[in-house]
Order: structure tokens, then C-alpha cells, then sequence
């Protein structure tokens, strides 16, 4: 679940002595897979297990990791992610046969109930998914990471890229779109993954590496399941996206030289080895931290002592394949090689992951068993093209697949993978009944075109038309949950109701979870006529004044329109008076963290019916008394259901 013995490099002379161990490594593995080393006759499965921490109340993020573990020191198996709102466990790695699947499933739900009745008493709940909907963007700040030295180290070490930039920008286009920036590279913590792996033997290793390469796009179009990044629809694998641009230092320049991003799908298929892959993220990717390593991996070879190659595993740990390569040592103290598939979210329920994981690993085997060389039916063009596409569209995709075939995402997976999978598990000696629950579940998904990330925009477009976007956030959230618990897979869940929410308390919650973002301004030297148009147009009572460099300067209400025509009608004002003329030029506003009680008692105070939400003399929403009259309504009604009920 990482490697936590790592530092900031500090002078060239520690990253020279990092790097003379980051290449003895490659130099010991490389010889080690020459004469044989490695474990080859048993193959292993493992997982580990991401989860969100929500508060009980509001499930809004709840960031007590450190808290939570406190009360876990007993748990080899529970550890820390890079924020304070989540979680990871890792499942016992099994030898691939038999019961191995319902095992591990059994495992991770054991590990997961432990986790919540531990938790209880700091009043928290787990949530499974993807991208948390209640997630804000004020949650990503750095006072948010997990206070550990590897993960600071990371953070600073990747700012220090930032060369001839000072933020990162996320651009992702979906139904909605999202442009924002950020100051660090904690968006990243966004994402909430279920991540696979499958152990694998040298000699076979480029093969199925290619496959899961190609793989890669289909298994994400059935599971995906991040459709939402702060209240926008976006891509249905948001995560893609959102986790190579949250790292993203590269800027544009004036010529096409190319860049490769440190979170990729890859560039070309495996030639030969995992060698290729290691060297070629050293020779690309600058080393970010430094492990602190004291063995000699090559004079541990010489010593006939496998090492533990923490140099490379460093390294490998700051370079992000969604496909990656492992390197390890089984209990029998033999070396052995994995591949870790980074590309399934995290949810919906436990069999929902169990049931991608083994379609994945099914699949692995029965395309490897079936095919061999996967190069020679695919080019890695069309692998990649899909890749990009799945993440997009998801279940609704349609992809190029073997030999130049366009085939959708359903027909692919019922008429040819999922038979293909099924294959491979009974190669494996898969318990028969393990392969046909999890197959039927895929299945299904498939047959009724409904997975996480479908029946969440739908959820969620629903909730919108009746709510604000915060209650239906919070209300998509508290079925999750509740559908999670019930266990049953998402291509059962029935869409959420506003009245499943039986708790809702805005008040404490922050302005900027609320206020109108998508506004329509006016410039201090327009003419007010154009103001008036606008403001019927849009049926608004109130218009920010923004200057030509985007600073917010004032106000326009309704009252001041029409105080302005009736002296005007009366012959009391010249024509030509602007903006600027009768615009508020000081009004009050308040901060983006303002909270929603205090915001209220702002206006009453003060008898005014907007706030403008205000942050560095920048205009980022505006809060009015018709979007209080609308939570007030959705409270109201609440309460009398609760009432009948």
C-alpha cells in the first residue's frame, strides 16, 4: 500500500547516491530475471481497498484518518491514504483457484464492518464510490493531508516542477464542464480506487501486460464510477481525467515537442520485459523522493539474499501507469511480479468490485489463453483511443476492437468477454458458482445498461430538477450508502428519492456549497439599459459589476432599475446616465466560507435580499433570499412528510 520510508531530496549529493541505488536496483532485477529467480508456478490475486469517511449528519467528508487509526492500532491491514477523508485496507493475497474470489469478497466486507464500528463513536460512515459527490473544492487544501512525511514530501516535491507555472488547472468536459484551479496537487485525493492485482511470471509477463493494456478500456466502461467532480457532470470515469491533471506540471510552449504526463496510459505496447517499463520511467520521469535505503541490492544478489529493491519501489510509486508494475517478495521469500490494475473505482458495493475484479482477472487469463501475442490483433493506437473513450462515455462507448471491428460496450462484454473471462476462471479452477454470481452480475449490468457512474447522472439530474444542488448531493450520498449496506448490485439500485434524506441541517454549511456560480455581470461603463434587458431576460433581481480586469465593484439591484426609469419617466434624471451612475459601489459581501446561518442573519440585518460571494476582490457566486425561500420550501415539506410518516 506503498512504500512510507521515503524523504524530501534535500541536495544533489542525497539524489546522486538515490539514484546510484534507483539504478543498482535495475541492475539487480535485470539479473535476476536472466538466471531464474523468480517464483513462476503459483499465481497469486490481491486487492486493496480505498474508502471515503463521511460525517454521520451531514456526510459531508469526514477528515479523521488519524483519529480513526488510533482507534485501529490493532489492524495490520487498515493504513492511510494521502487525505484526511480516507481510508485503505488490503486484502490477504490468495493463491488464484477455488473459492479465492468469495473469499476475498468475504474478507474486505469483514474488514470494512470493523472499520465502521470502530468509527462509530467519532460518528462517521464509510462510503464506497469513486469520487465522493459531497466532495467540495475547498476539502482538497493541504490542510487536508494526511500528516505523514511521505505524503509532504510528495507534495512538495511535485510542486517543485511547477517551473514556469504557479497552479494546476483541471479542464474536463462532460454534460457540465469543469475549469478551475488549484494550488497544490491534493485534487488528486479526489479519487477513491479498488485495485487489483494479479501475479505473474516473468517469462509470460509482456503478454499479459499488453492484454491488460488492452483490456483496460472495456473493464472501466462496465465498472465505471466517478461521474461527478463538485456538483459537475463530467466524464463517467472522472478520475482519469481528473488524476493526470491534478499531477500535470507540463505548460504549453510554442513548439511540438512531446511530454509525457506523470499519470498515463502508456506509450506502446511491452516489447520484452517489465525492464522496459522501469527504464523508461527513470530516463522520463525526474526521481520526486528519495527512499531511505540502506541495502545494496546487488551485493544482496551476490550474497544470494533477494532484495527488497526499494530504490525502484520508490520510484515506481511516483510514476502513475494505470496498469502498473510490481515488484515483491512472497512469504516463501522468493521474488515474484504483478500487475496492479489502478483503473476500477472504488463501489459501488463490495460484490459490485468483486464482480469487476474477476472479469478483469478472468478476462486476463481467457485473452491470454486465447490470443497470446495481443499485438498482433490490436494496435496500441486503437488501445489507447479506446482507453480515452471509456473513460469518457463509459458503458455507452463504442470501441475498435480486434482486427479493426467497431463493437459497443455492451455487445463487447456480453457477446465476447464475458465468455471469455468465464474461460479463464475455469482454467483457474475458479469455484464454478464464484464465476457464474460474478458473471451474472456483469451480466446484468450490461443487459440493463446501468452501472455506478450511469445511475448516478441520472440520480443526480433527477435530484437537481427539485433541489438545490447541495441536498441533492447530500441525499445522492445517503443512498449510497444505504444501497451499499443492503449489498445489493448497482444494476438493482432504484433511483434515490429527495425524501430518502431524513436528516438535513444547511445551516451549518458553507455559502459556497449554495450560491448561484453560473452569473450573468455587467461592466461599470454600460449603458443601463443593457442591465435591464438582462435582468428580464433572465428573470433576475440582482446584477454584480465587474471591471475590465474581472474585479468585483459593484452592485445593480431591481429597486435601483426601477427607482432609475421612475425619475426618469418623471423628468427628474438626463438620459445617458451608466452603470456606474447608480450602480452600490461598496456593497456588503462575504466569504465563500461564510456559513449559511451566518449569511442569513448578514441579510436580515441589514434588510438587503443578495449577498455577493466574494474571495480576493474576485466575484465567485452570488447567494440570494429566492435560494433561502427555495431550502426553506424543501424544509418545510420535509418536515410534514416527517410528520405523516
Amino acid at each position: 500500500m506503498g512504500e512510507q520510508k521515503v524523504s524530501l531530496l534535500s541536495d544533489k549529493k542525497q539524489m546522486h547516491k538515490f539514484v546510484r541505488n534507483l539504478l543498482r536496483d535495475v541492475e539487480a532485477l535485470e539479473y535476476m530475471l536472466d538466471n531464474d529467480w523468480f517464483e513462476s508456478d503459483i499465481v497469486r490475486i490481491g486487492a486493496e481497498q480505498e474508502m471515503c469517511l463521511v460525517d454521520k449528519e451531514t456526510l459531508q467528508p469526514a477528515c479523521l484518518a488519524m483519529e480513526a487509526l488510533s482507534k485501529m492500532e490493532d489492524l495490520p491491514w487498515v493504513e492511510t491514504e494521502l487525505a484526511k477523508f480516507n481510508l485503505e485496507t488490503g486484502a490477504t493475497p490468495l493463491e488464484f483457484k477455488g473459492k479465492c474470489l468469495s473469499k476475498m469478497e468475504k474478507e474486505i466486507r469483514t474488514q470494512l464492518d470493523t472499520i465502521q464500528e470502530r468509527i462509530e463513536e467519532l460518528d462517521a460512515k464509510i462510503v464506497l464510490t469513486g469520487i465522493l459527490p459531497t466532495l467540495q473544492k475547498y476539502h482538497m487544501g493541504m490542510h487536508n493531508l494526511t500528516p505523514k512525511k511521505r505524503y509532504f514530501a510528495l507534495m512538495e516535491a511535485i510542486n517543485a516542477q511547477l517551473v514556469k507555472k504557479s497552479t494546476y488547472e483541471v479542464r474536463i468536459q462532460g454534460v457540465d464542464e469543469l475549469l478551475v484551479q488549484h494550488d497544490s496537487p491534493m485534487i488528486e485525493a479526489c479519487n477513491t480506487s479498488f485495485q487489483v492485482h494479479l501475479q505473474v511470471s516473468p517469462e509470460n509477463f509482456k503478454d499479459y501486460y499488453n492484454i491488460s493494456q488492452a483490456l483496460a478500456a472495456p473493464i472501466m466502461a462496465i465498472s465505471a464510477n466517478s461521474p461527478l467532480v463538485f456538483g459537475k457532470r463530467l466524464w463517467h470515469e472522472s478520475r482519469i481525467a481528473l488524476f493526470q491533471q491534478s499531477l500535470d506540471t507540463r505548460t504549453t510552449h510554442d513548439h511540438l515537442r512531446e511530454r509525457s504526463p506523470r499519470v498515463s496510459f502508456g506509450n506502446d505496447w511491452l516489447q520484452k520485459s517489465i525492464l522496459e517499463i522501469y527504464k523508461e520511467d527513470i530516463a522520463r520521469f525526474r526521481v520526486l523522493i528519495s527512499g531511505d535505503v540502506e541495502e545494496d541490492s546487488f551485493k544482496m544478489i551476490e550474497r544470494g539474499e533477494v532484495p527488497k529493491l526499494r530504490a525502484l519501489q520508490v520510484h515506481n510509486s511516483t510514476v502513475y501507469r494505470w496498469n502498473r508494475p510490481c515488484y515483491g517478495i512472497s512469504d516463501n521469500g522468493k521474488p515474484h511480479l504483478r500487475i496492479e490494475n489502478r483503473v476500477l473505482a472504488s463501489g459501488p458495493t463490495v460484490q459490485d468490485e468483486m464482480a469487476n475484479a474477476a472479469f478483469w482477472l478472468g478476462a486476463m487469463i481467457g485473452m491470454a489463453d486465447k490470443y497470446g501475442d495481443i499485438t498482433k490483433h490490436m494496435s496500441f493506437a486503437d488501445a489507447r483511443d479506446n482507453f480515452g473513450k471509456a473513460a469518457k462515455y463509459g458503458i455507452d462507448t463504442k470501441f475498435t476492437w480486434l482486427k479493426d471491428k467497431k463493437i459497443t460496450a455492451v455487445d463487447l462484454v456480453i457477446k465476447k468477454l464475458i465468455p471469455i473471462a468465464s474461460a479463464g476462471l475455469k482454467k483457474m479452477k475458479v469455484n464454478d458458482n464464484d464465476i457464474k454470481r460474478y458473471m451474472k452480475i456483469i451480466r446484468k449490468r450490461a443487459e440493463n445498461h446501468m452501472n455506478g457512474a450511469r445511475w448516478m447522472l441520472r440520480a443526480y439530474t433527477h435530484l437537481k430538477e427539485d433541489t438545490t444542488d447541495n441536498e441533492a448531493l447530500t441525499t445522492l450520498t445517503s443512498a449510497l450508502i444505504k444501497n451499499q449496506q443492503s449489498g445489493k448490485p448497482v444494476h438493482e439500485w432504484k433511483m434515490p428519492k429527495l425524501s430518502m434524506l431524513k436528516k438535513y441541517r444547511p445551516s451549518k454549511l458553507r455559502v459556497e456549497d449554495f450560491m448561484e456560480r453560473d452569473l450573468f455581470t455587467v461592466e461599470p461603463d454600460d449603458i443601463i439599459e443593457l442591465v435591464s434587458d438582462m435582468m428580464d431576460w433572465r428573470r433576475i433581481r440582482y446584477t454584480p459589476v465587474e471591471n475590465d480586469k474581472g474585479e468585483f465593484v459593484g452592485l445593480i439591484s431591481s429597486r435601483l432599475l426601477l427607482r432609475y426609469f421612475t425619475n426618469q419617466y418623471k423628468g427628474r434624471k438626463a438620459e445617458g446616465l451608466l452603470v456606474k451612475d447608480i450602480m452600490i459601489k461598496d456593497p456588503i459581501s462575504i466569504s465563500p466560507d461564510t456559513t449559511v446561518s451566518k449569511a442569513l442573519k448578514i441579510m436580515k440585518k441589514n434588510k438587503i435580499g443578495s449577498l455577493p460571494v466574494v474571495k480576493d476582490n474576485e466575484l465567485m457566486g452570488i447567494i440570494t433570499e429566492s435560494q433561502f425561500l427555495k431550502v426553506t420550501g424543501r424544509l418545510m415539506r420535509r418536515i410534514e412528510e416527517e410528520e405523516k410518516s
